[in-house]
């Protein structure tokens, strides 16, 4: 058979993750729980890392980190009581295969964290996870929202873990706090929506000219790049727009598909990114501002700001000065200490690291760090703006 065809028959059968995992517990997990721990309360999800929980996987998922998985969340008091029992008897007692897929997981030899499905005569090695939901959240998110969500751990949190957070599945929620926490993760409170959407337009205010500039002295490489980087910033603000929590990168082009700017912007930015000359990649750019500038302008979250593109000072630049979007949405934040931050956002706002950002003690030591107060003579992100006082407008 052809490989061909062996790809149509992968994907005619294939079963999405999150109805294999429902699937698994329906069937497969919970008549085992209901014998290792009857009457004991219990929440059952799918959520978390992996492609399946955004909605994304294909059979090309199948290769790692995919399959017949799940959480099962216990009361605080019976993880140290009935966890490890339980465990257990899902390793002896579910079934080798589920609807085709192995129910043991093996580490890969490259990588010991790296987990995928393996046919076994022994005891499983499941991918059921037995926990409590503080323990889940605080190891995923750096803290336990029920305990209260602060200012901080918004900030800290990266999109990518709260769209992993507030996906997915939950099968069901015998402890009833699975969803109550899930909806209070959802989205943003207001202010700091305005916050990250204003810092979000202070990354292209502080480049939109450099696309100009660098083509203007025959760097149509550097201007390609700049591009680029701005079609990013104006892709996660349109889904920040939307409500959506921007994921990362190799989904950003997956979820920016559904919003609802997308039918109409998608082309302009793809021809900004194929464009070979500056002018041609800035015409695109500026259409593009002035598409995302109206719809800012329908959300009404401030006084209506222009929305037409102008030159850049005494610069041959079309722009858009985005920092206008920025003041605007400032000058509507209520709360005196988030409206007194610099305009550096959300921590996957100001660092792109992945392996930075896959830890919370370091992301909450980052913001920790962006609102510690800086001596006179230090200058703070307040003070680099896409102005002609910004350093990087010189030249």
């Amino acid at each position: 058979m052809s490989d061909t065809h062996m790809h149509a028959d992968d994907a005619a059968a294939f079963v999405p993750g999150l109805e294999l995992s429902r699937r698994f517990y329906t069937d497969a997990v919970r008549p085992l729980l209901e014998e290792a721990a009857p009457g004991i309360p219990h929440s059952a999800a799918r959520i978390g890392s992996g492609s399946e929980v955004l909605g994304y996987d294909t059979p090309r998922s199948a290769d790692h980190e995919w399959g017949p998985r799940l959480q099962l969340f216990l009361h605080r008091h019976d993880v140290p009581r009935h966890a490890a029992r339980i465990r257990h008897v899902l390793s002896e007692h579910l079934p080798k295969t589920f609807l085709g897929h192995p129910t043991n997981f093996t580490p890969t030899g490259e990588d010991r964290d790296i987990r995928v499905m393996r046919a076994t005569d022994g005891p499983v090695h499941h991918r059921v996870e037995v926990t409590g939901t503080s323990i889940w959240f605080t190891d995923t998110l750096g803290f336990d929202p029920a305990q209260g969500i602060t200012q901080a751990d918004w900030l800290a949190t990266p999109t990518q873990l709260l769209a992993e957070v507030t996906a997915g599945a939950v099968f069901h929620d015998g402890l009833h706090t699975l969803t109550p926490l899930r909806r209070a993760l959802r989205w943003y409170p207001h202010d700091v929506w305005l916050y990250v959407l204003a810092c979000q337009w202070q990354r292209v205010a502080q480049e939109e000219a450099f696309v100009g500039r660098c083509g203007e002295v025959g760097d149509e490489l550097g201007s390609a790049v700049t591009a680029a980087r701005l079609v990013r910033d104006l892709m996660r603000l349109c889904l920040l727009m939307d409500r959506r929590y921007p994921p990362y990168g190799k989904w950003l082009g997956s979820t920016f598909a559904r919003t609802a700017a997308a039918p109409r912007l998608t082309p302009i930015l793809t021809a900004a990114l194929a464009a070979t000359d500056w002018r041609t990649r800035e015409r695109h750019l500026g259409h593009a501002y002035e598409i995302v500038a109206h719809q800012h302008n329908q959300l009404r979250l401030t006084d209506r700001v222009d929305t037409a593109t102008r030159p850049y000072h005494s610069r041959p630049f079309q722009v858009l000065r985005a920092d206008r979007f920025t003041e605007a949405l400032t000058a509507r934040i209520t709360d005196p200490a988030l409206k007194e931050l610099p305009p550096i956002g959300a921590v996957d706002q100001f660092t792109d690291s992945t392996d930075v950002l896959m830890c919370p003690a370091l992301t909450r030591d980052l913001i920790t760090a962006s609102r510690t107060p800086r001596p006179p003579s230090v200058p703070g992100p307040r003070q680099h703006r896409s102005s002609p006082r910004h350093p990087h407008a010189h030249g």
